[in-house]
């Protein structure tokens, strides 16, 4: 039986301090996972630069040049992480049998690959990297996450629970994946939409080696709200709901405001009425805000604008460019 030949699909965006360290380690598992008779040593670690402003895309070279299990596309610009894994898994999959993504910071337990592995050996299309607890979070991101994963699977998405973008894939299902085609992604919650035999590998979370973290609050909002709009409607369907509630209050209202008025008990005041007026255009903002979030997807997803574009290979070097015809 012929090994299968993997690819680590790992996004960097500003990563010129950690890079160096964690870059050694990926190696070193990819040799370690040869050795073991597990992958073709054809294997390769594939970084994938989105775009950043120091010298990360310079360190990815250099390995390169330095190192055949070392690879690297650039992004033209930065499209953010999710647009930067996806770039990388469509590049890895005419290449390999088998991608495992992953971030570069090292926190993510390297060793929870060889049963990643092991797992598809077994059959497995995709296996799922799950923290197995958040010790190392702090209070607010713990119950800020964990509250998201299961609102998420409230709302109807079929995420699991505690698990990022540590994932392998297989090639029949990045294949199957690659027919997804909307602009607006969220990847684990699409991943689990392709199907095929899963399975999940728990494994515990370190500290980030170097440098400092990319996705602060805001980004971690914004990929909430991704992640919402592009797999549930429900919203939508709430907003209905308490749209026809306040409308059967409002109508009470409304008979109640009669009646007390034909048996000359109305109150004038208003302070009654500012209260109402102010809730309701509270709630009419909310909903529009809502309804705003859906259209701007759609808008977007009429576009149909390419979600990245690869401007550079360590292997071809620069990609799209027309050769100059010889005389």
């Amino acid at each position: 039986m012929e090994l299968p030949v993997l690819y680590i699909v790992i996004p960097c965006y500003n990563e010129q301090e950690v890079l160096p360290l964690t870059s050694k380690l990926f190696a070193e598992k990819i040799t370690q996972l040869a050795d073991a008779g597990k992958v073709s040593d054809k294997s390769r670690v594939l970084f994938v630069n989105d775009g950043s402003k120091d010298q990360t895309w310079s360190i990815i070279q250099q390995l390169a040049q330095k190192d055949e299990r070392f690879e690297g596309v650039s992004l033209s610009r930065n499209r953010g992480h999710q647009n930067a894994l996806l770039g990388g898994l469509l590049y890895a999959k005419d290449r390999c049998d088998i991608t495992i993504s992953i971030d570069c910071d090292g926190q993510d337990d390297i060793n929870a690959m060889d049963a990643m592995v092991d797992a598809y050996l077994d059959g497995c299309d995709v296996v799922y990297g799950v923290r197995a607890k958040r010790t190392t979070d702090t209070f607010f991101k713990r119950f800020t996450a964990e509250g998201f994963y299961k609102l998420m699977n409230w709302l109807g998405a079929n995420i699991v629970f505690n698990h990022a973008d540590y994932r392998l894939m297989s090639r029949r299902a990045l294949e199957a994946f690659s027919k997804f085609e909307e602009v607006n992604i969220f990847l684990r919650g699409m991943v689990p939409l392709v199907g095929f035999k899963s399975t999940s590998v728990y494994y515990d979370r370190a500290e980030r080696m170097a440098g400092e973290s990319h996705y602060p609050l805001k980004k971690m909002l914004a990929l909430a709200f991704d992640g919402i709009t592009s797999l549930s409607v429900k919203p939508i369907r709430m907003i209905t709901g308490l749209g026809v509630a306040v409308s059967i209050l409002s109508f009470i209202g409304v008979i109640w405001s009669v009646i007390t008025h034909i048996l000359g008990y109305a109150v004038a005041g208003w302070a009654s009425t500012v209260c109402v007026v102010c809730f309701m255009g509270g709630v009419q903002l909310l909903c529009l805000g809502v309804i705003g979030e859906y259209i701007g997807k759609i808008y977007m997803e009429t576009k149909h604008r390419p979600r990245f574009i690869l401007s550079e290979s360590t292997l071809e070097g620069e990609l799209g460019k027309t050769p100059k015809k010889e005389d």
